[in-house]
C-alpha cells in the first residue's frame, strides 16, 4: 500500500480520503548543525520519522516542508531561513488544502524547535475552524523515553543525540572527523529570568551547543525506534478519536 501522498494517483488519494480523516505532515529547516552534520538535518530527520510512522499506521505522509524559522543561525553559511509568518501561512494553507479532502486531523512532525511557536499559534487558529493539529518533536519524546542514553550536554543543538540520528539515517552525510565539543558562552548582560534576542554565533563558534564527539549510529537507532513507536501510538489514538471530542469546548 502506498503511504506517500505524492506517490499516489488522484484516484488512490480519493479512495483513502473518502474513508479516513487524518494525514501526516513533516516540517523542518535548512540550517547549520555544526561542521559535522548536513544543513538539512532537521528536515531529513523529520521526514524519516514521518515516513516510517506512515508505513506502520497506513496514514498518508506528505512531502517534507524543508525551510523554517531559522534566522538566528544565518551567520553560518548555507542556512536558508524564512519568516515566522511566511512559514505559518505556508503550513496553514497546506492544512487547509488537506481539509478540502475531508482531512480534519493532521499530525505535524516538526524537526526544528524554532518552528514551534508559529505551529502552535496556527494549530489553535485551525482548531477554531474544525481542524485538529497535533505537533510531535522527536527530541522531547527521546528525553522522556531514553533519559539515560545521553547526558544533558549531549542533547542540545548539533550535539551527540542529533548527530547520532544522522549517523543512523544517513551516515554518508556526516563527517565525524569534524565533530567538535563546545561549551556555549554566557553573554555579559545575561542574568536569571532574562531572555536576550541573540543569535547562535553569540553563543558558539562552530554552531554546536555542547558535546558532539560521542555520537554513534547505535545510539541513533535506539532513539529512532523509540520515537517512532511513540508517534505511532499517538497517530493510532488520533485515528480512533472522534473529531467532536477534539474541538474547542463551549463557554462554561
Amino acid at each position: 500500500m502506498k503511504v506517500m501522498l505524492h506517490e499516489m494517483s488522484w484516484t488512490e488519494a480519493k479512495e483513502y480520503f473518502m474513508k479516513n480523516d487524518i494525514a501526516i505532515l513533516p516540517v523542518g529547516s535548512n540550517e547549520q548543525h555544526g561542521p559535522q552534520n548536513p544543513l538539512g538535518t532537521d528536515h531529513l530527520i523529520a521526514k524519516a520519522i514521518a515516513e516510517e510512522t506512515a508505513k506502520r499506521t497506513g496514514v498518508p505522509c506528505l512531502q517534507v516542508i524543508p525551510f523554517g524559522v531559522s534566522s538566528h543561525h544565518r551567520q553560518f553559511w548555507g542556512t536558508i531561513y524564512i519568516s515566522s509568518k511566511t512559514f505559518q501561512d505556508y503550513v496553514k494553507e497546506v492544512c487547509v488544502a488537506l481539509n478540502y479532502y475531508y482531512v480534519r486531523k493532521i499530525v505535524i512532525v516538526n524537526g526544528h524547535g524554532g518552528n514551534l511557536h508559529a505551529l502552535m499559534e496556527m494549530a489553535r487558529e485551525l482548531r477554531e475552524k474544525g481542524i485538529f493539529v497535533s505537533i510531535f518533536q522527536w527530541w522531547s519524546a527521546a528525553n522522556k523515553l531514553l533519559p539515560d542514553l545521553f547526558k544533558p550536554e549531549e542533547r542540545s543543538h548539533a550535539c551527540s543525540e542529533e548527530t547520532s540520528m544522522n549517523l543512523a539515517l544517513h551516515p554518508h552525510l556526516v563527517d565525524m572527523s569534524k565533530a567538535v565539543d563546545e561549551e556555549p558562552c554566557k553573554h555579559t548582560v545575561q542574568t536569571e529570568g532574562v531572555t536576550l534576542p541573540l543569535d547562535t554565533v553569540d553563543y558558539t563558534s562552530f554552531g554546536v551547543f555542547g558535546k558532539s564527539t560521542t555520537a554513534s549510529a547505535e545510539k541513533g537507532k535506539k532513539v529512532l525506534e523509540a520515537v517512532v513507536i511513540e508517534l505511532v501510538k499517538h497517530v493510532n489514538l488520533l485515528k480512533e478519536a472522534k473529531i467532536e471530542d477534539l474541538m474547542q469546548k463551549p463557554k462554561v
